[in-house]
């Protein structure tokens, strides 16, 4: 392993171009080769320290990009605070300057539009777009049960609201992909706890079954308040999706005791694991269809 050099107070936390490092005498090419430097990209190195997420690819791309450059997308998302949204190992997301042609980098993902004023924020030092542009560039540009889940985590940050994101997709219809963002928009619930959570209700809405309610409070006799992950209030119906926070004992032993009592309330409760999720969701659609119509639920004809 390359021995660690001292860091220039200079180049300390930074991300930063190695041959200007190089050329202001901050550090030498030798130096550079040491494993104080994480090399993110062609000539553009950070600090080890740093972590290495993808907000610094975020950065290490930005250092290369043209100024004006703007962060958009999943990287928007991420920058907004939705860690699911990206890795370190994701694309980058931007729009260009408008007068600007980017070719084709390694580990940028350009996109083409018009950005407004209103559109752009500075996150984390970095020029982005909004929580509004970035859930609606999101909702665009993804399946919606790759989309919804990084709508519903803005949503459930308070990054933005859903009259905000009605407003800005109603000022918006007729534009490419405002059909399929608008579409995203109404299956959206700020109130969903996890991204798999979210998933499995665009996969339930998808296959033709009403939409159920995140995290709805249901008083049982006595005056406990449950919150099963998705609720159909009318047909008494909830689905859990028992995710990795399920998996220690402790844990399993309190949310089956609290569904138990859901169930002795007269709820039918239905379980789908991370597993299912994965390889059998036209299993777990089928148990909810039919313990939605044994609750008189009808599905649509034709």
């Amino acid at each position: 392993m390359p021995r660690i050099t001292s860091r220039p107070e200079s180049l300390a936390f930074r991300v930063f171009r190695g041959n200007d490092a190089v050329r202001s005498g901050a550090i030498t090419p030798e130096q550079l080769r040491s494993s104080a430097w994480l090399r993110k990209r062609y000539n553009v190195y950070a600090d080890s320290r740093l972590e290495d997420d993808h907000a610094l690819s975020c950065r290490a791309a930005a250092a290369v990009l043209p100024s004006g450059t703007v962060i958009a997308g999943r990287s928007a998302a991420y920058l907004l605070g939705v860690q699911h949204a990206a890795d370190g190992a994701s694309d980058v997301e931007v729009y260009p300057r408008v007068e600007t042609r980017l070719g084709h980098r390694a580990g940028i993902r350009v996109h083409t539009g018009t950005l407004e004023p209103a559109d752009l924020i500075v996150t984390s030092g970095l020029s982005s777009t909004c929580a509004a542009r970035t859930a609606w560039d999101v909702a665009r540009w993804l399946r919606a049960v790759e989309a919804v889940p990084i709508v519903d985590s803005l949503l459930g940050s308070g990054a933005v609201t859903p009259a905000e994101l009605d407003f800005y997709a109603r000022l918006r219809l007729g534009l490419r992909g405002s059909r399929r963002a608008a579409d995203a928009f109404r299956l959206a619930d700020g109130r969903a706890q996890s991204p798999r959570e979210s998933e499995l209700r665009v996969r339930l809405v998808g296959a033709g079954l009403p939409k159920p309610v995140a995290q709805l409070p249901v008083m049982l006799p006595g005056g406990l308040i449950l919150h099963p992950d998705l609720a159909w209030e009318e047909y008494r119906v909830a689905a859990e999706y028992d995710g990795l926070w399920h998996a220690t004992a402790d844990q399993l032993h309190r949310d089956r005791r609290r569904l138990n009592r859901l169930v002795g309330a007269g709820w039918i409760v239905l379980h789908v694991t991370s597993q299912r999720l994965r390889t059998d969701m036209p299993g777990v659609v089928r148990e909810v269809r039919d313990a939605l119509i044994s609750r008189g639920w009808r599905p649509r004809s034709g």
